[in-house]
């Protein structure tokens, strides 16, 4: 579970990073799950546009993807969802301590 402090600092990464895929018509699917797992574990925080032909909500699709790839929450700013995974082999950010 993210602190206040450690979601703020992701954040502001996210702010500069570019959009790293998108979601449409098809929704989430299994394909598109393990793409997002892989990208996670190398990058560790992504950002996914969600497109206006996307049958969810961009909170639903936040709901849906923490739990199937174990990530967390960073933000849901209009169509845009930011989540974050620390790597298991290489971490890449180092988070502020609570």
């Amino acid at each position: 579970m993210l602190s206040t402090k450690q979601r703020a600092f992701l954040r502001s990464i996210a702010n500069t990073t570019e959009t790293f895929h998108q979601i449409g018509k098809n929704g989430l699917t299994e394909n598109l799950l393990k793409t997002l797992s892989d990208a996670l574990e190398a990058r560790e925080l992504i950002k996914i546009q969600i497109l206006e032909t996307c049958p969810d909500t961009p909170k639903d699709i936040m709901n849906t993807l923490c739990p199937a790839l174990r990530c967390e929450p960073v933000q849901v700013i209009g169509r845009k969802v930011v989540i974050y995974r620390p790597s298991f082999d290489k971490p890449l950010i180092k988070l502020p301590v609570k």
